[in-house]
């Protein structure tokens, strides 16, 4: 099941990012690439990103940053609460503190993501 397509803007560059609820995934294909973000729900009400994936050609795109965005807009929207194991998604809630979001308790350190 495929939900509602996110459209998020990024440095004058709007991405289709596609909701996955049954693969608890976030997605976009651009130039034939994917690029991913798998998270898990909490018993306690948070959206945990554990793992994100850009391809090396789409990569210096500001893509996981959408992609991270897209996953949290919509985790405020479903009242959870924003949760980041992959280190990527740790320095994005860091830089973006209105989130209000929280490290997961398996997150381990910088440059880790735990799928």
């Amino acid at each position: 099941m495929v939900s509602p397509t996110f459209f998020v803007t990024f440095v004058a560059m709007t991405y289709n990012i596609q909701h996955i609820p049954d693969m608890q995934r976030f997605s976009l294909v651009l130039d034939g690439e994917t690029a991913y973000l798998s998270y898990r729900l909490t018993p306690d009400s948070a959206l945990d990103i554990r793992h994100t994936l850009v391809p090396p050609p789409l990569e210096g795109k500001g893509i996981a940053s959408a992609l991270v965005k897209a996953a949290y807009d919509y985790a405020l929207a479903q009242g959870l609460t924003p949760m980041a194991t992959c280190s990527y998604a740790v320095r994005w809630l860091q830089r973006h503190p209105e989130y209000q979001g929280v490290i997961g308790p398996d997150y381990k350190e910088e440059g880790t993501c735990s799928l």
